[in-house]
Order: C-alpha cells, then sequence, then structure tokens
C-alpha cells in the first residue's frame, strides 16, 4: 500500500521507516528543509538503536523516500498518517492542536481521491472528531475517513516495539478505514500480534489511560520509596515481593529520580485538562502530576545532604542526562530540574553522557562536558549517576573513588549498593530508598 507519514519526529519517523520495512511504499514528509536533506543524505536526526541501518536497507530497497513537497507525497496515497507534534498548551496544560488541524487542512486541500487520514499523534479524545469536521467544511467533496492510531512506542526499543507490539489499537467510524488500517497491519496480525479496533474516542482514550497509569506505577514505588528510607526497609526487595504479584506485575516498579520523556509528564497533564473540561477531576493523575515534581526536589536535598548542605565550590560529575538511556530525548528529563539547582547552588558541574550532548548543550548552559567518566570525576567532589546507560552499570568504583578529591556518590537509579561503594572506597553513598552510608556513622 502507499503510504504517507506527514512529520519526521520521533514517533513519524520509526513508523515511516518500520511500514517500509513491512513491505509498503512509504514517504516521509517534512516542512523543515534542513531535516529532509539529512535525511536524504542517509543521516537519522534522533538516536534510536538500529533505526539508521533499518532506514539505509529501506531507502535502497525504493520503498522509502523523504521529501518537503507534501502534494507529491498525498497523491495516490491509501492512507495518510500525521504524527506532527502536541505539545502542552502554556496556561492550561492542554494539549496545543494547531499542527494537527493545519496538517489535516492542507491534506485535505491536495487529496482527489478516497483517502483515510490517520492521527497518530496523542490527541485529546475528541480530535478525531473534531479534524472529520473541519475536513468537512475545507473540502466538501473529498471522499475521506478520519482514524485514530496511537502509538506505544518506547524509546530506546522502538523498532522492537514497533514490529512486535503488545497490541495495535485502531479507532474507526467506518468498515472501509478499518479495512485499509488492517491491509497496512496485516504482517503483525499474520505474526498473532493482537489487532484491536474501536470506535475514535475509545483509541483516544487508551492512549492517554496506558500513560498515566504507567506515571502512576513509577511514582507509587518512588513514594514507597521514600517511606522505605524512613523505616529501614530496602526498595528493591520490596519492589521485587510486590511484582512478583501477577496482577501488578513488575514492569515501572524500579524507583528513580522521576519519571520525564515525550509522553508521560505531557499525557498527564492532558488527561487532566480532559477531566477538568467535562467535570471529572482526575484526581489520581493530578497527584502524580504534583508527586513526580516533589519527587525530583527531593532528589536535590539528597545531593545537598551529601554536599554537607551547600554546593557551593564544590565539583560535581552527573552521569547521564537523557531522560533514559538509549536515547538522546532531554524532555523533561529529570536534568533539566537537578543540573541547574546545582549551579545556582554554586557548584561546578561536569556532565558525562553517551549521546546526551546534541540536545543537552543549549539545555543545561554553564556545564563542561566530559566524554570519559573517569576523566570526569579527576578531583570531584560528588558523582551523581542519573541516567542508567550500560556505560554506567560497571563502572570500576575503586577506580572513580580513587580520582575523587571526596568519594561521595549519589545513586539514583539503585546500580550500585553501599556494599559496593564502602568496598571501592567511598566515604558516602546515598541511593534511593535504601540506607544511606556514612564512613563516619560505620
Amino acid at each position: 500500500m502507499k503510504i504517507a507519514m506527514v512529520g519526521t519526529g520521533y514517533v513519524g519517523l520509526v513508523s515511516g521507516i518500520c511500514f517500509s520495512d513491512f513491505g509498503h511504499d512509504v514517504t516521509c514528509v517534512d516542512k523543515d528543509n534542513r531535516k529532509i536533506t539529512k535525511l536524504n543524505n542517509g543521516e537519522v536526526p534522533i538516536f534510536e538503536p538500529g533505526l539508521d541501518t533499518l532506514m539505509a536497507k529501506n531507502v535502497a530497497s525504493g520503498r522509502l523516500n523523504f521529501t518537503d513537497n507534501l502534494a507529491a507525497a498525498v497523491m495516490g496515497a491509501d492512507a495518510v498518517f500525521i504524527a506532527v507534534g502536541t505539545p502542552t498548551r502554556r496556561g492550561d496544560g492542554h494539549a496545543d492542536l494547531t499542527y494537527v488541524m493545519d496538517a489535516a487542512q492542507e491534506i485535505a486541500d491536495l487529496a482527489t481521491g478516497y483517502i483515510v487520514i490517520v492521527i497518530k499523534s496523542t490527541v485529546p479524545v475528541g480530535t478525531n472528531q473534531q479534524v472529520k469536521q473541519a475536513l468537512k467544511k475545507t473540502n466538501p467533496q473529498l471522499e475521506f475517513n478520519v482514524a485514530s492510531n496511537p502509538e506505544f512506542l518506547r524509546e530506546g526499543a522502538a523498532i522492537n516495539d514497533f514490529m512486535r507490539p503488545d497490541r495495535v489499537v485502531i479507532g474507526v467510524d467506518s468498515e472501509r478505514a478499518g479495512q485499509v488500517l488492517s491491509d497496512i497491519y496485516r504482517p503483525l496480525y499474520l505474526r498473532d500480534f493482537p489487532l484491536l479496533i474501536t470506535d475514535l474516542e475509545s483509541a483516544e482514550m487508551i492512549k492517554y489511560a496506558a500513560n498515566s497509569f504507567l506515571a502512576t506505577k513509577i511514582t507509587f514505588i518512588n513514594e514507597i520509596a521514600t517511606l522505605c528510607e524512613k523505616v529501614g526497609a530496602d526498595i528493591k526487595q520490596v519492589s521485587k515481593g510486590v511484582g512478583m504479584d501477577d496482577r501488578i506485575g513488575n514492569k515501572f516498579l524500579h524507583a528513580g529520580p522521576g519519571y520525564g520523556g515525550s509522553c508521560f509528564p505531557k499525557d498527564t497533564k492532558a488527561l487532566a485538562r480532559i477531566g477538568q473540561e467535562h467535570a471529572v477531576p482526575m484526581q489520581i493523575t493530578e497527584t502524580v502530576i504534583k508527586v513526580n515534581e516533589e519527587v525530583k526536589r527531593r532528589m536535590i536535598d539528597k545531593i545537598l545532604h551529601l554536599c554537607d548542605q551547600s554546593f557551593n565550590g564544590k565539583i560535581i560529575v552527573v552521569l547521564g542526562v537523557t531522560f533514559k538511556p538509549n536515547t538522546d530525548d532531554m524532555r523533561d528529563a529529570p536534568s533539566l530540574t537537578l543540573v541547574p539547582a546545582l549551579i545556582g547552588g554554586g557548584a561546578k558541574v561536569r556532565v558525562c553522557d553517551p549521546h546526551g550532548q546534541r540536545e543537552g548543550e543549549e539545555l543545561l548552559p554553564g556545564v563542561d562536558w566530559v566524554k570519559d567518566p573517569y576523566k570526569a570525576v579527576q578531583n570531584a567532589n560528588l558523582v551523581v549517576l542519573l541516567t542508567e546507560w550500560n556505560e554506567f552499570r560497571g563502572l570500576d568504583l575503586k577506580r572513580i573513588a580513587d580520582r575523587m578529591q571526596t568519594p561521595k556518590m549519589a545513586d539514583l537509579r539503585n546500580i550500585y549498593s553501599s556494599k559496593d561503594a564502602k568496598m571501592a572506597g567511598f566515604v558516602s553513598y546515598d541511593s534511593i530508598g535504601r540506607e544511606l552510608f556514612r564512613a563516619s556513622e560505620k
């Protein structure tokens, strides 16, 4: 089938490349000429493991193309996917639908035959109906259907998530549109991956409900971790014991510095706003948003305690600033709260991240970027482990401690243990939901 993908951001680019790998003829469209030029030169503008190889394979096959010409992409397409940004709108917390509506109306102006316009962007409930009504006004003669196809891609594992999904959700209001989408996803259906076809509103709600539930699970275990520190329990053991219950499961029960990224912060705020507009307050979600911000601030207090209540003049090394490993995404990363607080307190901050510098240089002014963690910690007063990249999971802690002026560590991902730190020569080690180690206290 012929597919046009409008938007070459994270979702659009990954989806377009993967659809072409299914055997479809895919044209990815973006108004950013520089991005299109890079893509046509074989450069992938985001870091996602394996995406460059898959893109090159399908470009070589002739199934994948990139252009800034929307008209050429729409001509003859069976379906046009809209995968543009829906950032949180300033002032009210709602999703900004400007890019979605603009793209849909441009498509309606250009389309000539029957077409399915698929909203892949995360949008509030009712948006697909809103788009449908707008398109009828824009081009009353156009034969079309609007469909909802929310994405569930985890950054760092997006290709696997697309090729081996837990489920594919399709919202439609006609059998014809449902058949087009079913044909597009047929390769997955033949592999027995579940395809759930719903109405438009249910598909829209599934996305928000899923992300808000996962954010709730993360926030819950972070609160339990704080209580563990007070009562002397170990959050890793608690999480393991809780996760062994099949009704709960062990995923998203890892305590840390709070959730971030492109989805959870934006989608929880949008769901809370949707609830307010319909006089059904999403009280759990609203609390999750509040507690998640408190978790980030609590991390600052934890680091301040290790620095004897003053950042001034301290050399602090932060290992990892992206919101999670295997991505260069900095959106709503805990580092954007933590690092400015360190600098504002008078600390000299060095940052080490395998792929975070490209975005991080603009977002974190005033830090020194160092590629080697062992060079970064030279004469440092504290090392903060903030993102659990594989490169930081097997550090030689003794080598780290020996290079530091005052060997102290804030392990905000619970990768190591107080025993590991003590044996390596650290004088202080703190983590999440576990006992604080200080040499002077032993």
